[in-house]
């Protein structure tokens, strides 16, 4: 299974990579920096290869994760693709809106690494059983 993770921080992009690493799994992780980045590699993977879900940061430079998201729920390649918002915003209006725009999940950063561990194990059989659907 393919996951492109949209995310600004380093460390965040560490923990992430090291969590499904720690639980031995072999889901290939593609990371992107911002939305710009998350738009052209999915346009590059659009006919070849697109990922199978996507876990998307809100708060991103250059083009934040609600203008994403926003995009590719209206995009004809794109729009069927789970996206999965993981970010540190606990605000109960923009967790509403998130869903609104087509979010599938919507997932608050954890703030220790044994319960992103947990995150990580739901997150790969829960989309690892939806993607074999598809």
């Amino acid at each position: 299974m393919t996951i492109l993770i949209a995310e600004d921080d380093a460390d965040d992009r560490f923990l992430i990579q090291t969590a499904f690493e720690e639980k031995g799994f072999t889901d290939k992780l593609e990371f992107v920096e911002n939305g710009i980045e998350l738009m052209s590699h999915l346009n590059a993977a659009a006919e070849k290869n697109p990922p199978h879900i996507i876990l998307l940061d809100l708060n991103m430079p250059k083009k934040d994760g609600r203008e994403v998201l926003h995009e590719l729920k209206q995009h004809h390649l794109f729009k069927r693709i789970p996206i999965i918002i993981f970010t540190t915003t606990k605000n109960e209006k923009e967790i509403r809106n998130c869903y609104d725009l087509g979010a599938n999940t919507y997932i608050i950063k954890p703030t220790g690494f044994d319960e992103l561990l947990f995150i990580v194990e739901q997150i790969h059989f829960y989309w690892e059983r939806a993607a074999a659907i598809q």
